[in-house]
């Protein structure tokens, strides 16, 4: 670069030289930027295109024309390859550009007017000036051409610079995502799902397997339930109680011994005990009609003696 044709005090140039020398010793993967050899007003560039967009992969090149004034005014910017977000060759309308000179600050530079380019790609363009709103498959496909080969402008000198930009940047750029990555990130969901739907079938499959308890009240012992069968009226006579009845069910539902009869315990009829008791009473009242007469035959017997 030939400094010696410009004057160094001029604080513009100073500022220049000195961003110069800070973009050559502090590279960034995301972009470069260098001013022409002939002209330090005049910087080609090119940025990648940010992650998790349509943009991503895209190397798109530019010019930066910096004023006489800078870095008091903002420089004015313009797109070189196709994109469509913003036109080619044509000065396009940012917030750090020279279409809002209110909004520039001279803290700011050329690394910090790159770094806002690449914010502003994704957004909406809202009809400013300069800009495109092509649709996402457009912008991909855009995106990967941007790659092939870097874009023809300007003398062989900046047709040079803009070469030697495209092969930094190629070298640091990541692979080319796929054309429409929108579709893998939508499977991902269903098959999410599909692994979730045959989670549940598979716990509904062992659940059928399970043997549910009886009324909620059976407890497993060992291998056998014990199951309490409701209260069974035994009508046999009046007066006779009511008996529970018990029976042990196997665990596994077996038929053969679901058949045996179930024992049951049942008290003695009470009219047994009443006909004992009734034989009983009448045996001993057929004795006391017995001894009564026996005595009295005897009384009788003792007066006619004593009569005689």
């Amino acid at each position: 670069m030939a400094q010696d044709k410009y004057n160094l005090k001029n604080p513009a140039v100073k500022r220049i030289l000195q961003e110069v020398k800070e973009m050559q010793s502090n590279p960034s993967d995301d972009f470069m930027s260098l001013p022409l050899e002939e002209n330090i007003f005049e910087w080609q560039f090119a940025i990648r295109g940010p992650c998790d967009t349509e943009f991503e992969g895209g190397i798109y090149h530019g010019r930066i024309q910096l004023p006489a004034e800078y870095p008091f005014k903002p420089p004015s910017f313009m797109l070189l390859t196709p994109n469509g977000r913003f036109e080619t060759q044509t000065k396009i309308c940012l917030s750090i550009s020279n279409h809002h000179p209110e909004h520039w600050q001279p803290s700011w530079s050329v690394r910090t007017a790159l770094v806002a380019l690449i914010a502003f790609m994704p957004t909406n363009p809202n009809g400013a000036l300069g800009s495109l709103d092509y649709k996402k498959e457009e912008r991909r496909v855009l995106a990967i051409k941007s790659r092939e080969a870097a874009p023809r402008f300007g003398t062989p000198e900046r047709q040079k610079l803009i070469d030697e930009i495209h092969q930094y940047m190629l070298s640091k750029a990541p692979p080319v995502p796929p054309v429409n990555p929108s579709q893998d990130s939508e499977e991902q969901p269903t098959n999410r799902e599909g692994e979730a739907q045959s989670s549940l079938q598979e716990d509904e499959s062992l659940a059928a397997h399970v043997p549910n308890p009886v009324d909620g009240e059976n407890m497993a012992v060992g291998d056998r339930i014990t199951e309490e069968v409701p209260e069974a009226s035994v009508s046999v006579n009046p007066g006779t109680t009511a008996v529970r009845e018990s029976r042990e069910i196997p665990a596994s539902g077996s038929s053969d011994q679901l058949l045996h009869k179930p024992e049951m315990r049942v008290q003695k009829p009470a009219d047994d005990r009443l006909f004992t008791w009734a034989a009983v009473g009448l045996t001993i009242a057929i004795v006391v009609l017995l001894l009564k007469k026996f005595m009295k035959s005897n009384g009788h017997g003792a007066l006619f003696m004593d009569g005689s």
